[in-house]
């Protein structure tokens, strides 16, 4: 290749929908150095006016306009409007990143599934804590989980009540085990109760799978503080991990054994707890949301299929699906 070939040209990217998450979209498109950050789709001229000026970029009127403008846009509307605005965008063969989860309905998903493949488009779907530092850990250091624990607790929001809790929060933690358990599920057992809601507000779901690993997750949005915690034990380590902040502690068996070794001979006391053999794991902090869509960016970019592609999202949805459906037997 010449030492003077010209740069990549910069991919055309848009926004529909410039809420509490979509104006973060906007904001990360418009700094990206791989993108051209061509405006936005809003039904609030108030906010549209806001973001518009913030980052001197253009308002389109219409869904259509805004696929017509760009080669990728972020869909960043509430969960229910997702296949009424990914539709027209995918037949303009505009790439997408929806929002988690990618859409209300199995049969709203597999319809933006078949229009993907149908006008070769991308869909890379918004499960953003698969580009959490942290995940970038387990990935690496987690081959055979026997047991997972994952807690998801925000205050409570009017945003994003025209889903339940689990399609909400708990999604999050679903793909979250899906990618780490590698195996096909056996059994789900599940509770939840609805509080200021129509829909469930507080959810647990024990998952069992194939491979014997059981994963057991808690969800609300009625705390008074946020918390995304993740627990994972194997048979050679235990991990304690924080989304959040973005750290975690890691106890690994062979430390353990050296440890009991140490209390035999006297080297250590039963009950020191600085003598328990725990690491601080380390983790290179980011913005996870940022390195969401610099992947997918990269993606279109190349033609290459994303991390999070639309088959783990319809998988993932599956399963909420299910969860939350014997929440709502459990009621009746």
């Amino acid at each position: 290749m010449s030492l003077f070939s010209s740069p990549k040209p910069k991919i055309k990217c848009g926004v529909a929908g410039v809420g509490s998450l979509g104006q973060h979209h906007a904001r990360i498109y418009a700094a990206l150095p791989n993108v051209e950050f061509m405006g936005i789709y809003e039904a609030s001229d108030e906010r549209a006016k806001e973001i518009c000026e913030r980052h001197n970029c253009r308002r389109y009127a219409t869904i259509e306009e805004l696929g017509a403008a760009c080669e990728a846009v972020s869909v960043v509307v509430p969960t229910d409007k997702h296949e009424l605005v990914a539709l027209p965008l995918l037949a303009q063969k505009c790439h997408l990143l929806i929002e988690k989860p990618i859409t209300a309905t199995l049969a709203e998903a597999e319809r933006v599934l078949a229009a993907a493949q149908a006008n070769g488009c991308i869909v890379q779907v918004g499960h953003i804590e698969h580009f959490n530092p942290v995940m970038s850990f387990m990935e690496k250091h987690i081959d055979r989980p026997g047991y997972i624990t994952a807690e998801r607790l925000a205050p409570y929001t009017p945003r994003g009540t025209e889903v339940g809790v689990v399609l909400d929060l708990m999604i999050h933690d679903i793909g979250i085990v899906l990618a780490l358990a590698k195996s096909p599920i056996r059994k789900i057992d599940s509770v939840g109760i609805s509080v200021l809601s129509k829909t469930e507000d507080i959810a647990n779901a024990r998952i069992e799978f194939e491979s014997g690993c059981v994963a057991n997750l808690s969800a609300s949005r009625m705390s008074l503080k946020k918390n995304r915690e993740i627990r994972i034990f194997q048979d050679n380590a235990y991990l304690s991990l924080d989304f959040m902040n973005q750290k975690g502690h890691l106890v690994k068996k062979n430390d353990l054994i050296a440890y009991g070794v140490k209390l035999k001979v006297g080297l250590a006391k039963a009950g020191d707890a600085s003598s328990i053999p725990v690491q601080d794991i380390p983790i290179e902090k980011d913005e996870p949301l940022k390195l969401e869509l610099m992947h997918f960016t990269e993606s279109v970019a190349e033609r290459t299929q994303p991390k999070v592609g639309a088959s783990l999202g319809k998988t993932a949805l599956e399963v909420a699906i299910q969860i939350t459906e014997q929440i709502k037997a459990a009621q009746k």
